[in-house]
């Protein structure tokens, strides 16, 4: 009887945990790290991981640089260059790494152009875990997720705290993705990586169809929750209150097409927009 595949997430968070869920219910054995105590005996610290790895066939990083580097990379990358079973790499990165691009378009084929530290240090994870996978000759997918939102962790959340401003600056349009977008994006990445007879690494940015300033996602999920529209502010307004990360975010603009990717996983993204996104969240659990 062929051992089933065994699926170790490096993070599992908030979109990790999505993934490991569908991964489950697929037949996988999945088994994650998270640094918070651990509810369940399929997550364990991160120092834990060493034995498992003669068994693992797929590993999803999920979690960012910190000072030091990457933390997987860092305790157990020579040890993934002899994971016997090991069959796929997927690294979650970020749209961050194509850096200011003064609202001009980018796409799969555009080369990194990281301008803060934060998205540099991404450049440097992404070639790292690549390069180990070319050297194994195995499949690699660089996954850069746009702002990731989803049930728990949207507009409406936003609207909900009672401190929803919205920000006008319709040449600032943020790309996005839903949480469900992800998890089934990242399965449907292991699945046709593994049609491919040529591993090498893909990049696939994992960004919805429409683009859109913040403004335009509060006014909706207001509409929807059938409230008045949050206050406007200008961004020079909102500027002073904002945290280091996110002037960071509001100091950059581009537009990131993600046309290639929905045909490589030879699927269209279930939420095209906010829009179909903010919708379904709402049908699914009623705020009150």
């Amino acid at each position: 009887m062929t051992a089933p595949r065994h699926l170790l997430i490096f993070g599992q968070g908030y979109s990790a945990s999505a993934v490991a869920e569908r991964a489950r219910q697929s037949g996988w054995r999945v088994t994650g790290t998270r640094r918070t105590q651990p509810n369940s005996p399929d997550i364990i610290p991160i120092e834990a991981v060493g034995p498992l790895l003669q068994d693992v066939t797929h590993i999803l990083l999920s979690i960012p640089p910190c000072q030091k580097g990457d933390p997987a990379w860092r305790l157990y990358a020579e040890t993934l260059r002899h994971a016997p079973r090991l069959a796929w790499i997927g690294y979650y990165s970020t749209t961050g790494v194509y850096g200011d691009r003064q609202g001009a378009r980018v796409d799969e084929s555009t080369p990194p152009a990281p301008g803060q530290a934060r998205s540099q240090a991404r450049v440097e994870a992404e070639r790292a875990w690549a390069s180990l996978a070319a050297e194994r000759a195995i499949a690699c997918d660089i996954m850069r997720l746009g702002g990731i939102y989803g049930p728990g962790r949207s507009a409406f959340d936003t609207l909900r705290s009672g401190h929803a401003r919205a920000i006008d600056a319709p040449e600032h349009c943020f790309s996005r993705i839903h949480r469900d977008d992800i998890a089934e994006g990242t399965l449907a990445a292991i699945e046709t990586a593994a049609q491919t007879p040529i591993k090498e690494t893909r990049i696939l940015n994992f960004t919805d169809n429409e683009p859109s300033p913040q403004r335009d996602v509060l006014e909706e999920a207001a509409r929807l929750l059938h409230l008045p529209p949050p206050p406007v502010v200008t961004l020079a307004q909102a500027w002073p209150q904002m945290s280091p990360m996110a002037q960071g975010f509001w100091s950059e603009r581009r537009v990131v097409d993600s046309t290639h990717t929905q045909k490589t996983l030879q699927r269209p993204w279930r939420y095209p927009s906010y829009r179909e996104g903010l919708a379904a969240i709402l049908a699914a659990a009623p705020l009150p």
